[in-house]
């Protein structure tokens, strides 16, 4: 089979040092890295002096909308975001309609998907206080997800005896939305009537997000369960987990909480409205602390569009969400090149890290042997990010104006070209996403 050629790449190896050289792909995989590279049977030759070799993104947190929302976004458009943005598989969260609670869902969401994703995918399934015996037995799934607060209906699993029976049976890692729902159903009678949508950070404030992570993280320690705690978005939380979080316990952080807060409502409103909420400017410090010391582990974006109509909606009748595909990897490699923090960092907390504390075989690493899921950046030169270019079906951006480098300049899928300069191929289908049990 004829074999593609990345040379003259700045690559980043495992070692986390760069190596200036070549990588061989053939069948999806990595066959070789190294300085130079001799090969006369090829398809491809990428020519990549003067750019950076990253392991693909893993965003391990999004919601793509689709099935029952796809005026929002869809597997197709979300998939060609994150080809653009050098996101090469996800993780999808279970608040689709219908939800991901089944077996027979999951497996929609897998058809689906292996018929429209430009890039890999892995799907989460949802719990509820009735669905147990499918949380035990759904497969293949990367993990239960619950919703302890910010959400209704049968999602919604708030009180600590149905959280303790879904803790207290299986092995499977659960993903926890920790909001305290009590909380937020106590402030929003005591904020009511309130139309400015920065007292969304004070309805669920620092205090919900705290209760509910001490509340997770004790059924944690009592069954000894794999635990992550998703989009952690206070200091006080982050302090928490520094004296009180167990081996087995992983927390992770997205972007706009390390580079938004509450500030943002009098730049963009509703565009700025999430949950959890974006925060005070101090917690935005404490937070990149915290990840620099490896109390939070990686990086998601909870990438969850709305549609710009939708989010005109005065608060509280306005969505909580915002996209996060596109602009995650150039964002945050924007940090690095301030000094923030290094490339090798960024590339560790969006997806050789995400690989481990997902047991996603074969990723996360340019390495002999591993998927040849690959982003090349340029981290030479700045550009905006800009609406017109966007491919997220919502069509929006709250960064949108803000300068970045490190955008992908091409993005390879199983040794395949997705994406490569302002151009996809939408031919390419990703793989469902291997996990090591």
């Amino acid at each position: 089979m004829k074999k593609l050629l990345i040379r003259h790449a700045q690559i980043l190896l495992p070692s986390e040092e760069f190596l200036v050289g070549d990588v061989l792909i053939q069948e999806g995989k990595i066959l070789e890295v190294a300085s130079e590279i001799t090969e006369t049977d090829l398809t491809t030759i990428i020519d990549a002096t003067g750019l950076t070799l990253l392991p693909g993104v893993i965003d391990p947190q999004v919601h793509f909308r689709e099935p029952g929302l796809e005026h929002k976004e869809d597997l197709f458009t979300a998939s060609c975001a994150c080809a653009r943005g050098g996101v090469t598989s996800f993780l999808e969260m279970p608040n689709t309609r219908p939800l991901t609670t089944t077996q027979a869902a999951l497996d929609d969401k897998l058809h689906r998907a292996s018929q429209k994703c430009l890039v890999n995918y892995g799907f989460f399934i949802g719990a509820t206080p009735e669905n147990l015996p499918d949380l035990l037995t759904a497969h293949p799934t990367c993990g239960i997800k619950i919703f302890m607060g910010s959400s209704h209906g049968a999602l919604l699993v708030s009180r600590e005896q149905e959280l303790e029976t879904i803790f207290a049976q299986g092995r499977r890692l659960i993903a926890v939305h920790a909001e305290d729902q009590a909380r937020i159903i106590q402030r929003r009678q005591q904020f009511y009537g309130i139309t400015d949508p920065a007292i969304h950070s004070q309805i669920q404030d620092e205090e919900t997000a705290l209760n509910a992570t001490k509340l997770a993280l004790k059924l944690s320690k009592k069954y000894q369960r794999r635990l992550h705690i998703l989009h952690l978005s206070t200091g006080i939380e982050a302090e928490f987990l520094r004296t009180n979080k167990s081996s087995w316990v992983t927390a992770e952080v997205t972007p706009q909480h390390l580079l938004l807060n509450t500030d943002a409502y009098a730049q963009i409103d509703t565009l700025a409205q999430m949950n959890p909420p974006l925060r005070s400017p101090e917690n935005n410090e404490i937070l990149w602390q915290a990840l620099l010391d490896g109390v939070i582990d990686f990086i998601a974006t909870d990438h969850a569009p709305h549609t710009l109509e939708e989010k005109a909606q005065s608060y509280p009748h306005s969505p909580s969400g915002m996209p996060g595909v596109e602009t995650s990897l150039p964002l945050m490699l924007t940090q690095a090149m301030t000094g923030k923090c290094s490339v090798a960092q960024v590339a560790n907390w969006m997806s050789t890290a995400v690989a481990k504390a997902y047991h996603i075989t074969n990723k996360g690493l340019i390495k002999s042997g591993y998927d040849a899921d690959l982003v090349l950046v340029d981290l030479k030169n700045y550009h905006p990010v800009l609406r017109q270019e966007l491919q997220t079906k919502c069509g929006w951006s709250p960064f949108e104006g803000w300068n970045l480098t490190g955008w992908p300049v091409v993005t390879i899928v199983g040794g395949q070209i997705v994406y490569e300069r302002g151009k996809l191929n939408t031919e390419v289908r990703g793989q469902a996403i291997n996990y090591q049990l």
